[in-house]
């Protein structure tokens, strides 16, 4: 799928999110655009690279590439859905880059509102090299709001496992209650 950047003559725009299932936190959708084909050579999607890694694949797009990000908080996952949420925030994302005529490659299941030229591809961020920078750019964002909550409420253990519900998580939700950047609506079954 690399030759879907390489041979497009106008601007490309990865979008891809991160903490879309977490029980905390807020999921954070990222695009990037403008990155010369030259610097993606050898990207992975997030999930594929180490912590260190993705630290020095982020300064490299952000070094290179214009980005932006839309947070989607833990709140509006619970008030309005995470479907819905997603929704509203690429709108949003979409509105602070005015993407025009680009055309928009997205990562599984995400898309845009259809006045938009785009592309949904399944394991995008593994298989196109502007949709893993986005996942990273994303992923690491996330990450480090996690670690800052985390400081927050160290009883959660959030800089380990960023708000997946790994078992360390759970049994801390079970002896302290949830803390206010829980999503609720992920959490039923762990405090009933």
């Amino acid at each position: 799928m690399k030759s879907i950047v390489q041979q497009k003559k106008q601007v490309v725009v990865g979008i891809d999110e991160a903490g879309r299932g977490p029980l905390a936190g807020p999921m954070v959708i990222a695009a990037v655009f403008g990155m010369p084909v030259s610097k993606l050579s050898g990207i992975k999607d997030s999930k594929k690279l180490t912590p260190r890694a993705r630290e020095v694949w982020y300064k490299t797009i952000i070094k290179h590439a214009k980005y932006k990000y839309v947070s989607v908080s833990h709140q509006a996952i619970d008030t309005m859905g995470l479907s819905a949420a997603t929704k509203k925030a690429m709108v949003q994302l979409l509105e602070n880059i005015n993407p025009g005529k680009s055309e928009i490659l997205l990562d599984g299941g995400l898309k845009a509102p259809t006045m938009y030229i785009q592309q949904t591809i399944i394991k995008g961020d593994e298989r196109v090299p502007i949709i893993a920078a986005a996942s990273i750019i994303a992923k690491v964002t996330r990450d480090r709001m996690m670690v800052r909550l985390a400081k927050k409420y160290p009883l959660y253990g959030f800089a380990l496992h960023k708000g997946y519900g790994t078992r360390v998580h759970c049994a801390a939700i079970k002896k302290y209650g949830l803390s206010p950047y829980h999503r609720k609506s992920f959490c039923k079954n762990i405090i009933s």
